[in-house]
């Protein structure tokens, strides 16, 4: 019996070393877990049962178990390498088999899809016009169109609409008095033009038209004989105040009480004619529309102090191209545009075993779900018990290579010991044979 327990032990040794070397050979291998051989005694069956003295026959392979614990995350420089920290595989459609994986190293392939180095997909949740719905996972596909413009005044993804615009208009400035050559009678200045004179402060952003064509809007503020009370001008590219508002007046009158905060006239309403400012400067018209968008001068002041600007903005873009990709914590993978815009094209989505060590392993860092490992707990990054992504970053194999070379030594150790046995054994024998 002793040749049959010295060989199942010489054969578990074998296994370990196998599985100690797959793991050094894979100690690079990015995402690849490593795996510990278990082992089970032996005993010979007997419907009697067993006595207490019962011999054991050897040892058998009880299972190839894989630890899947975090490895060390690593920088990169492609922001489609995606690591996992924490729990959870990539979903990967294999043509149209889930698979499952945890190596983020991915690219585009020439359709925009994103892709491992076996051209398997990762899957995810598509978007729509920027916005995501979970939904089934299905290939994530990048768009390489442009994105279209958007209106000032008419973009519906803004978290406002028109233009914003934060001032401090300095209450110690004076009524312009200075002579207007067009029409005022010296020392009233009654009529407004862009000239200086005729108005205290200025600032300027640019506004789109409906084609993503930029134009600027320059705005003008004069004191009025009334105390706290600010007329408020505009002008589109230069042009006259008639291409903003049609009767040429103030667009509006900004009124602060004697605590210096803004009492009333915010927002004002401005109507920008394209085709008129072309026509002013003698170009042909654009068929971009009139539009219509509000001021809004929430929170402008008039204190003692220099005027200032300390908020501008609008609402709308130019058109622009896909020049990068980013993807967040979340998976949701954003796409940088050359007019400085952001616009989500998907969302990567993870999924969980309830027994991940019952997986079966397909190679090139793949697995697929089996009846043990239960069905595929599919969700968004951090959310459940699901880890967060990292892009530019790699996941590195858990080995321990120190810890492998001191198992193969004792694996090495375990299998002269079994060859030992053997040899003792067959000196017992050689002795019975030799009896006279």
């Amino acid at each position: 019996m002793a040749f049959q327990q010295a060989l199942s032990g010489l054969n578990a040794a074998s296994k370990a070393i196998d599985a100690t070397s797959h793991n050094i050979a894979n100690s690079s291998t990015i995402g690849y877990k490593a795996s510990t051989a278990h082992f089970g005694d032996v005993y010979a069956a007997s419907l009697a049962g067993a006595g207490a003295s019962q011999i054991g026959i050897g040892v058998n392979l009880a299972a190839i178990q894989q630890q899947f614990t975090q490895g060390n995350i690593t920088s990169t420089n492609n922001p489609l390498d995606i690591s996992i920290n924490g729990a959870g595989f990539f979903r990967m459609d294999n043509n149209g088999a889930a698979t499952f994986t945890r190596n983020g190293q991915f690219h585009l392939d020439k359709n925009g899809f994103i892709v491992n180095d076996q051209a398997m997909k990762l899957t995810g949740y598509t978007a729509t016009n920027g916005i995501i719905v979970p939904s089934t996972p299905s290939p994530l596909q990048i768009s390489a169109s442009d994105l279209a413009p958007e209106a000032t005044g008419l973009n519906a993804s803004s978290s406002f609409n028109g233009v914003k615009a934060n001032l401090n208009l300095d209450s110690r400035a004076t009524v312009p008095t200075s002579a207007w050559v067009d029409g005022g009678a010296a020392g009233s200045l009654t009529a407004f033009s862009p000239d200086p004179q005729t108005y205290n402060y200025s600032t300027a952003l640019s506004i789109y038209d409906t084609l993503g064509n930029a134009h600027t809007m320059t705005y003008y503020f004069r004191k009025t004989a009334v105390a706290g009370q600010w007329n408020v001008y505009a002008s589109v590219d230069g042009t006259t105040n008639r291409n903003v508002t049609a009767a040429g007046g103030p667009m509006g009158t900004l009124t602060f009480d004697t605590a210096g905060a803004l009492s009333a006239g915010s927002p004002i309403s401005a109507t920008v004619s394209v085709a008129n400012v072309m026509t002013s400067l003698g170009k042909v018209n654009g068929a971009a529309p009139s539009q219509t968008f509000p001021i809004d001068f929430t929170g402008t002041s008039q204190f003692g102090s220099p005027y200032g600007t300390n908020r501008l903005e609008q609402d709308g873009y130019a058109a622009g191209h896909l020049v990068g990709l980013s993807v967040g914590t979340d998976g949701v993978i954003q796409g940088r545009y050359s007019n400085g815009q952001t616009f989500a094209q998907g969302q990567v989505v993870m999924a969980n075993f309830t027994n991940p060590n019952g997986l079966q392993s397909l190679g090139n860092n793949q697995w697929t779900e089996t009846s043990v490992s239960g069905p595929a707990l599919v969700g968004a990054p951090n959310t459940s018990s699901l880890g967060v992504l990292s892009s530019s970053t790699v996941e590195e194999s858990n080995v321990d290579l120190t810890a492998e070379l001191v198992n193969l030594i004792t694996q090495q150790r375990n299998y002269q010991a079994n060859a030992q046995s053997i040899k003792t054994q067959d000196q017992v024998m050689q002795t019975l044979v030799n009896l006279r």
